[in-house]
C-alpha cells in the first residue's frame, strides 16, 4: 500500500511511541451537514487529545493519502461544495492513482491506519452483512479488513438496517473477537440493544487493551469493541423502528444497494426525526472517540 503522508504531530506520536486514534472522514462529508460536520469533526480531535492520545483524521486529497489533517484540510472535507468521494479500500488505488480526492470509510480509514502504524481507531457504526445478502451478496468491505488487518475499531456496533445476526457471524467466522464494553448485549447503533449477546465483556479501558493485546500476540485479525450510545441520547423505540420501516421502504422503492445504503438511510432519519438522530450521531461518535482514545493510552 502507498506510504500515508503524516502529519508532524502523528510522525513525532508515532516515534515517541505516543498514543494515537485514527478518525474517519466519510462521517463528516456524507454522514453530517455542511457546518455540524466541522463542529463534529473539531470536537472529536478535542476529545481525543483530552484523553491524552493524538487524534489522526484520515483522508484523500488530491491523490495523497493523508494521516491527520491541518485545520485547513478539515474544513476542505467539511466544505459543502467538497464533492469528494466515498472511498472504501477498493477505491484507494484508483483515487490515488488518479489524483482524485475522497472521503475514507471504515474500512480503508482502518487500512490506512493500519499501514501508518496506528492500531486503535473510532468511528459511529460498522458496516456488515446487509438483509437479503444470501441473494445480494450485498457484504460491507469493512468486515473483510477486520480478518486481516489488527486494528481496535470502536464503534456503537451496527445500524439495524443490517442484518445483525449473519454480521456477528461473519466476525465469529473471521476470528474478530468482539467486546462489549459494560454491556452483554451487542448495540445498534441509535440503540443501546440490538437483542444480541456479546460473546465477551469488559468493563475498563484497561481490560480492554488487555484484551487486544493478548489477541495481537495470537492473530493477525482485529479487534471489535461495541459500545452502547450513551443512555441519554439514545433514540426513542418506537421512532426509531418508524424511522427504519420508512428507510427500508425508501430504499425499496428507489432500488438503493451497495454503499447507497448507509447515506440514504441516514439523510431519512436526520429529515425525519427532526435532528434527532443527528444529536444520537454526534453523542454515540464523541462516546466512541473518547473510549478509543483511553484505551489506545492504556495500549501505549
Amino acid at each position: 500500500m502507498t506510504t500515508p503522508f503524516l502529519t508532524d504531530e502523528v510522525s513525532s506520536a508515532l516515534h515517541d511511541g505516543r498514543a494515537i486514534v485514527a478518525l474517519e472522514s466519510t462521517l463528516l462529508s456524507h454522514g453530517l451537514p455542511p457546518g455540524r460536520n466541522l463542529e463534529v469533526a473539531l470536537r472529536l480531535e478535542q476529545v481525543v487529545r483530552d484523553a491524552g492520545a493524538v487524534p489522526a483524521t484520515i483522508a484523500v486529497l488530491d491523490g495523497r493519502p493523508l494521516v491527520g489533517l491541518s485545520r485547513a484540510e478539515l474544513e476542505r472535507v467539511c466544505a459543502p461544495d467538497a464533492d469528494l468521494d466515498k472511498l472504501s479500500l477498493r477505491d484507494l488505488g484508483p483515487a490515488i492513482g488518479l489524483g482524485r480526492s475522497g472521503a475514507t470509510t471504515v474500512a480503508s480509514t482502518a487500512s490506512l491506519a493500519s499501514a501508518a502504524g496506528i492500531g486503535v481507531f473510532a468511528t459511529g457504526g460498522l458496516g456488515g452483512v446487509h438483509l437479503n445478502a444470501s441473494a445480494t451478496w450485498d457484504v460491507s468491505a469493512d468486515l473483510g479488513v477486520l480478518a486481516r488487518v489488527p486494528t481496535l475499531i470502536v464503534c456503537s456496533g451496527v445500524k439495524s438496517v443490517l442484518d445483525i445476526a449473519a454480521t456477528l457471524e461473519v466476525l465469529e467466522t473471521n476470528s474478530v473477537p468482539v467486546l462489549g464494553y459494560r454491556t452483554d448485549d451487542f448495540p445498534a447503533f441509535y440503540l443501546r440493544s440490538s437483542g444480541l449477546p456479546v460473546p465477551w465483556r469488559v468493563e475498563d479501558p484497561a481490560q480492554a487493551a488487555a484484551v487486544v493485546a493478548a489477541h495481537r500476540e495470537r492473530s493477525d485479525s482485529g479487534v471489535l469493541l461495541a459500545n452502547p450510545i450513551p443512555a441519554e441520547s439514545e433514540m426513542d423505540k418506537e421512532l426509531h423502528d418508524r424511522l427504519l420501516a420508512e428507510g427500508l421502504e425508501l430504499l425499496r422503492t428507489k432500488n438503493v444497494h451497495g454503499s447507497d445504503v448507509t447515506p440514504v438511510l441516514l439523510e431519512h432519519f436526520h429529515t425525519a426525526s427532526g435532528g434527532v438522530s443527528l444529536d444520537a450521531n454526534e453523542a454515540l461518535v464523541v462516546s466512541n472517540a473518547q473510549l478509543a482514545a483511553e484505551v489506545a493510552v492504556k495500549l501505549s
